[in-house]
């Protein structure tokens, strides 16, 4: 394969695929149906985004057995001493917002029968915050588990405890802390919506001091404010939850090489605290600040990465990228001026544009839909564990679970059984000609959105 060196050109106007790209002496832009038929191989098969998008998440599932479904999905570990999980885990922010119960309902069967039993939520979800829904995204978990179409011990389970904020005043009159009381009240009230006696992964929502996040990503000291609470206090809370057995794994999300580093710290020097297994940070093509300094300590401290928004909340799909900024109906268009964490981060800003624009040309000259290729590198990554995916429709869920398809080349799939993934097996999610031409728009158009 070869892929011309990216040109500024080559981004501003969204080159259309070379048809001379071959894969093993085989076209990459094959009809739906083809690739319905030779899903699992990937060496041999792309989807085109858009022909999936019309024929439809169900007939999709439809045409696959329970037992193809579920070897699609390969399991890694979620950092040392972590449990196994679904290189894909399902984001739930959005239930309960523009995600009916109905519709939450079918998704979540649909990813069981995938094989991805992994679920992310919050106490604050869904999003954009507000009064009237907080709360939403669990309370509906808890009904589909008690649906009866599930057993508890069959599904992971992960939730957060929200950062301070002062905004949220319906959530503990901000909050204002992530201090020992807040997280027990907010666990406790997490077991209580989610309808279980446990979770299965409880992680701090972002750091309790000032931290640049959601779209800022230098330090400034000016912002640092005293009465910040101790990594240790809120360690030594984790620890009786975990001790009660309310708590299995702990987990940071949001968090800096500093914070993980003293979390770390503190809990090697104190066997009744709970060692961090997983990271949960923004990693996809428009943000790999992870691989600055976190990526040295999750490395060797075995850590693992939940990367959220790994197609850059849609961003990287490229339906923004269409005159007039996209679908109104498209989360950043419909919640415009309600969801600010959301718009300081991945805005309209000229950079952000650029960026998507190079990927999406590129993917389109290799033969594969941005989906493919923005969760394909995530996949790719060596201190991935899984990528945190969201969908609201049957037709989004499945053209993600298609590519997450593991196989691109020799040694198809050894990166999904034995959990490593990375540099020197990312042939296998993406040929070496795209990876590097990835890393060439990376150096043009570094982390627009941090």
């Amino acid at each position: 394969m070869s892929i011309s060196c990216y040109s500024r050109k080559n981004a501003a106007t969204g080159d259309k695929a070379a048809k001379g790209i071959k894969t093993s002496g085989r076209s990459l832009t094959y009809t739906f149906t083809v690739c319905l038929r030779e899903s699992l191989n990937l060496q041999r098969a792309a989807v085109s985004c858009t022909a999936l998008r019309k024929t439809g998440g169900e007939d999709y599932m439809g045409r696959k057995t329970s037992s193809e479904l579920r070897s699609v999905i390969g399991k890694r570990s979620l950092g040392r001493g972590g449990p196994q999980v679904p290189m894909l885990c399902f984001g739930c922010m959005l239930f309960g917002e523009s995600t009916s119960y109905t519709d939450a309902e079918r998704l979540l069967g649909l990813c069981m029968d995938a094989g991805v039993n992994f679920f992310d939520t919050a106490e604050m979800y869904p999003v954009p915050q507000r009064a009237e829904t907080q709360g939403a995204s669990e309370e509906y978990l808890r009904r589909w588990l008690q649906s009866g179409g599930v057993r508890r011990e069959g599904v992971l389970l992960a939730s957060k405890v929200a950062g301070p904020s002062g905004q949220m005043t319906w959530l503990r009159g901000g909050p204002h802390k992530v201090d020992a009381a807040n997280i027990q009240q907010a666990l406790d009230g997490t077991l209580r919506r989610l309808g279980t006696d446990y979770v299965d992964l409880y992680q701090i929502h972002w750091p309790d001091r000032y931290v640049p996040m959601f779209g800022d990503s230098e330090y400034d000291p000016v912002y640092a404010y005293d009465g910040a609470v101790p990594l240790e206090e809120q360690l030594e809370a984790m620890g009786r939850a975990v001790r009660a057995g309310k708590v299995r794994y702990v987990g940071l999300s949001n968090e800096t090489p500093w914070g993980l580093c003293k979390a770390l710290a503190t809990a090697s020097l104190d066997s009744s605290l709970p060692r961090v297994v997983s990271l949960q940070n923004a990693y996809s093509l428009t943000c790999r600040t992870f691989d600055s300094g976190l990526a040295e300590v999750c490395h060797l401290e075995g850590v693992g990465l939940m990367a959220y928004s790994p197609l850059a909340m849609g961003l990287l799909t490229g339906k923004y990228q269409a005159p007039g900024g996209g679908p109104p109906a498209a989360r950043l268009n419909r919640y415009r001026g309600r969801y600010a964490e959301a718009e300081s981060r991945y805005g309209p800003k000229p950079n952000v544009r650029e960026a998507v624009a190079a990927y999406c040309a590129l993917a389109a000259e290799a033969g594969l839909s941005p989906v493919q290729m923005a969760l394909r590198f995530v996949l790719s990554r060596p201190l991935v564990s899984c990528a945190v995916i969201g969908a609201t429709n049957p037709d989004q869920l499945a053209e993600l679970l298609v590519a997450a398809e593991p196989g691109w080349g020799s040694g198809t799939g050894s990166a999904v059984s034995e959990g490593s993934g990375g540099r020197g097996e990312g042939a296998q999610w993406l040929p070496a000609e795209v990876l590097e031409a990835i890393d060439r728009i990376h150096m043009q158009h570094p982390n627009p959105t941090p």
